[in-house]
């Protein structure tokens, strides 16, 4: 099974610093048999692509995408549909979840599980507000939509490619309608809409328990992620009653 990893990246010189994506290197070389890494920088002010081009000049599994500020939704889906794993996965640059956790999702594909997100139960380490948000939201999440997943935030989800092919072309080009323009942009509801999508299409999801600390690079801005996230949950709801979903379709 060829494993594609896509890293949404926006201003993350600091992580970098750190030394991450040599750890991702190290990890997949001597863990995974064939493997490609996707960096997708979402229009970066600081000196992240210098620095990731640095690093991938010499790593012939690595490569750098360049988008125009959007977000990292619009991020993460041009990742995964450049990939050409049958399994993508897509993480962050900050590794709060590392990427050793992926073995604990990859079997599940031999299960017919079509996705398998990772589920931060606990969040240890997190800021109380933090904690409150994710419980607002989650509660939110289940009335309005029925979801059934404990974490649908996480930033470790893994997809066949069936259902790369059948969510993210449409997906993504009804987000490009709405661009980031400016500032870090967390894009809750890109997470929640995907499950939402991927579940009426019927594809197998499964929760896994993914080990998750605190790193302190805090991209929320909690009044405004909060009042987003819900108002857009309700528009996915929406969009669901006004059949806007019908162009999605298991491929």
């Amino acid at each position: 099974m060829k494993l594609s990893v896509i890293i949404p990246a926006y201003n993350e010189s600091d992580n970098m610093k750190t030394g991450v994506l040599t750890q991702i290197h190290d990890y997949l070389e001597n863990n995974v048999k064939s493997y490609e890494v996707i960096i997708v920088d979402d229009g970066s002010s600081d000196d992240t692509v210098k620095r990731v081009e640095e690093f991938v000049k010499g790593v012939k599994s690595f490569r750098l995408i360049k988008n125009n500020h959007g977000g990292k939704a619009i991020a993460v889906m041009t990742g995964l549909l450049e990939s050409t794993g049958e399994v993508g996965l897509f993480t962050d640059m900050d590794q709060a979840t590392p990427i050793s956790e992926v073995d604990k999702l990859l079997p599940y594909f031999d299960k017919n599980f079509d996705i398998v997100i990772g589920s931060r139960q606990g969040r240890k380490g997190a800021p109380v507000i933090r904690k409150m948000m994710a419980f607002g939201f989650s509660f939110i999440r289940t009335i309005v939509l029925g979801l059934p997943f404990k974490d649908t935030q996480c930033g470790f989800k893994a997809f066949n490619r069936r259902s790369i092919v059948s969510i993210f072309p449409v997906l993504k080009e009804r987000w490009h309608k709405h661009l980031q323009k400016k500032g870090a942009a967390v894009n809750a509801a890109f997470d929640v809409e995907t499950l939402f999508i991927a579940k009426k299409l019927g594809f197998k999801i499964k929760e896994v328990k993914v080990d998750w600390h605190h790193v302190g690079t805090e991209r929320v801005q909690v009044i405004r992620d909060s009042y987003d996230g819900a108002i857009d949950i309700l528009k996915i709801r929406i969009n669901d009653l006004l059949g806007r979903y019908s162009k999605y379709a298991q491929v």
